[in-house]
């Protein structure tokens, strides 16, 4: 009972999946710098028209020279990000190609298995075997059809024209005349006799 705890369970996420995280969170803090950077520019370049209007010039362009510093270092950001985004998807796609090779791989096992119970002696057998049947099927056929001759032709047709006479037998007519119920005849014999009224 004890060893049942013991077994470790076997991750389903693999190195590859890691790497891929891992490139994906550098990605997304790479691109939380690059908003942090952006906002913190425009701060700049608002208190850099702050110190030319108060005509502090030198300081206003030290502010300049360190905003042009890093805009350069968002450049290398946004490179830095297209490598990460190109790496995820190089890594995802071997995954995929991976998988295909696994696959190709299960099916050239099973190719092999099926070629080792099936082989090409035993296929050729299996198809000379058919041509047999069939060539004696065929033999069968032409001593079935040539031994007919036309007398005996006309002797299956008879039969098969009795046959079917006998399936349409109809029953006999009954002898005795029908009664004539015709829709005038009734009328006439379910209308109401007129009643004589006595005068007094």
């Amino acid at each position: 009972m004890g060893n049942l705890f013991a077994r470790k369970k076997r991750s389903r996420v693999t190195e590859q999946d890691k790497a891929v995280l891992q490139l994906k969170q550098q990605r997304d803090k790479l691109k939380q710098y690059q908003k942090r950077i952006s906002l913190q520019l425009q701060r700049e370049r608002e208190v850099a028209r702050q110190l030319l209007h108060d005509g502090k010039r030198e300081k206003a362009k030290l502010l300049l020279k360190k905003k042009r510093y890093q805009e350069q270092l968002l450049e290398k950001t946004d490179n830095q990000i297209s490598n990460l985004e190109k790496m995820v998807e190089d890594i995802e796609f071997a995954q995929i190609e991976l998988k295909v090779i696994e696959g190709l791989k299960l099916g050239n096992e099973c190719l092999k298995k099926m070629h080792e119970v099936m082989s090409i002696e035993e296929v050729e057998r299996i198809m000379d075997e058919t041509q047999e049947g069939i060539e004696y099927q065929r033999q069968i056929d032409e001593l079935l059809s040539g031994n007919l001759t036309l007398e005996d032709e006309e002797a299956i047709l008879e039969e098969l024209e009795a046959i079917t006479q006998e399936d349409l037998e109809l029953p006999e007519a009954p002898s005795e005349p029908l009664p004539d119920t015709t829709p005038e005849k009734e009328a006439v014999k379910n209308k109401p006799k007129p009643q004589l009224v006595a005068a007094s």
